[in-house]
This record gives C-alpha cells, structure tokens and sequence, in this order.
C-alpha cells in the first residue's frame, strides 16, 4: 500500500487553517503532519518534518508565504509547495512561481480541487487552479504582434484589414466589427498610410500576398 502523503498547512487564519487540516485529516491518501500560523514557523516545521506538500498562504505576518516559499524550495527541494490563497492577481501569482511554487489554487476551490493539486504536486507535476489556467495560458500565448506580417498595426486594424482583403466593404466592415462607418474609414487610412499604400487596390495586393483574406 502507497504511503500516504504528508501535508502541512500554514495559514494565518485559524478558522481556514482548521478547515484545511480536516480536509486533509479526512483524505485517505493524505496525512497531515503540522500546521503554522506564518511563514517563519512554516519553514521551521518543513525543516522538523520534511512533509511531501506544504499548503501555503501568500500573505501571513512576518515572513511571507512567497518568501517562506523560496527558502523551502532552496533548503528541501523534495518539499513542495502548493500556494493556497485568496489573491489571483498576475502580480501574487508570478512572485509564487518565481519562488518555486509548484502549484497555485484559489481559496474558494472545491475541496475535490484542492485534494487533486495535493496529489499533483506531491507526485512532482504543476497544477494550477482552472481560473489561474486560464490566466496563464493568456499570459504565455505568444503575441501576435510579433507574428503578424504587419506588426506596426493595432489590433483593430489587423482586424479591418483581414476584412478588406477579404473583399468587405466599409459597411460590411462596420456591422462585421461593430464599428461606425466614419471609425472604419479613419482606421483604413491610418491602414494605408502604415502599409505605405495610396488605395484599397494596393492594400488587398499587399495583405494578400502577406497571406491575409485567403
């Protein structure tokens, strides 16, 4: 039979600290070993026990879960630390991961959720919440700036100009996007005077051999 695996759980709040050490109390395949009110005391039991998960809050007094976070992970690299919190800001989940966070999940998670990103982090994989999934395949999603033939343009005029090479009038244009006519046309000129063309012929010629509108 697999050893169950050995959680700490540390969190300024009493009241969630409780709910969370009878959630993993209440888990077959989950031990719970210590619990801490902050980051100091954290790192101080990670040392005592050297437990497989660390749940982890971001904000405690003293020393703080990032920070508790980035000592663990360079003391006990087999300790990993699942962030547990409140915060799904870009900021609080990039200085997590920076720490070496291995996995990040809001508090308001169902408890399936919680136990599931135990049992991944514990197993040495990275498991983010489905919210902060999300934002983060948004933020690694290359720009398509960098990859448009036209990287000078905005993203509205990548849009009219797709259109425009599809052969669209302004008006088709406008009801497509949403737009006035009269924005569509000041965007069209802004269009050509970037493409450096004179007319719609010239920019079709140009968009379509860049192999836009096809």
């Amino acid at each position: 039979m697999n050893q169950p695996i050995r959680v700490v759980v540390a969190d300024d709040h009493p009241v969630f600290r409780h709910g969370l050490r009878t959630l993993v109390e209440e888990t077959e395949q989950l031990a719970f070993v210590a619990e801490a009110a902050d980051g100091e005391q954290a790192l101080r039991l990670c040392r005592e026990h050297e437990p497989d998960v660390v749940l982890m809050d971001i904000r405690m007094p003293g020393t703080s879960g990032v920070e508790a976070t980035r000592q663990i992970v360079a003391e006990l690299p087999s300790v990993g630390v699942l962030m547990l919190t409140m915060l799904e800001d870009d900021t609080s989940l990039f200085a997590a991961l920076r720490a070496g966070a291995r996995g990040y999940v809001l508090k308001g998670a169902a408890p399936a959720e919680i136990i599931r990103a135990i049992v991944a982090v514990a197993a040495g994989e990275a498991l983010f919440g489905a919210a902060i999934a999300g934002r983060l395949a948004a933020f690694l999603q290359p720009d398509l700036r960098t990859h448009h033939p036209f990287p000078a343009l905005s993203s509205r005029e990548r849009d009219i100009l797709e259109l425009i090479a599809g052969g669209k009038s302004n008006a088709a244009i406008a009801q497509t996007l949403l737009l006035s006519e009269k924005t569509v046309r000041n965007n069209i000129s802004n269009i050509f005077a970037k493409l450096a063309v004179t007319d719609r012929a010239e920019a079709i010629v140009k968009a379509r051999q860049a192999g836009l509108g096809t």
